[in-house]
């Protein structure tokens, strides 16, 4: 019979396994680490993203109420909240990744089973957290993308084709992302 085997079906195992596996499931815990720093960081990009927010309105308010007129400001401002919205989904993605890396190694979020929106953050292996991850990733590449595209100059037909090609496989990779999901 496998040592395993006679384990399951009521024998001791020695003193000296039990203790090292004991030892070894609880190296778990270092993912808190992870956890914790996941979730620092997430709350300061999203306090980041909130005081350029601030910026922007501050902008806003300026060029129409207070007579400082700002040069460029249409693409000031859709620079500025882009950037934001890029924080806004780098934030996203921390918290995703704290919450997932939380719920695969350490114990299921209670107090999300019972909420509505607990489906959002429910990891359940860790090809659902890549899953997730990338989804949420890919969405920053294309609005840090755009965020670039409006401060590109185009001299010349072959670029902006090339323009128009880059936004085609975009639109494609975002065709076939949700394509193959649950949706």
């Amino acid at each position: 019979m496998h040592k395993r085997d006679s384990t399951v079906h009521g024998t001791h195992q020695p003193w000296y396994e039990k203790a090292f596996e004991s030892i070894l499931w609880n190296t778990r815990f270092f993912v808190l680490l992870a956890v914790i720093f996941s979730m620092i960081g997430g709350m300061a990009l999203f306090i980041v993203a909130s005081v350029d927010v601030m910026h922007v309105a501050g902008v806003v308010f300026a060029n129409y109420f207070g007579g400082h007129h700002v040069a460029d400001f249409h693409a000031t401002l859709v620079g500025e909240l882009i950037g934001a919205i890029d924080l806004y989904l780098m934030a996203i993605v921390m918290f995703i990744f704290g919450f997932g890396l939380y719920e695969l190694f350490i114990s299921e979020i209670d107090i999300a089973q019972r909420s509505a929106a607990s489906r959002i953050l429910e990891i359940h292996s860790l090809d659902e957290l890549k899953d997730k991850l990338a989804k949420v990733i890919l969405m920053v590449l294309i609005v840090s993308f755009f965020k670039r595209v409006l401060h590109t100059d185009y001299n010349g037909a072959l670029e902006m084709l090339e323009f128009s090609g880059s936004i085609l496989a975009l639109a494609l990779g975002l065709y076939f992302m949700h394509k193959g999901g649950n949706h």
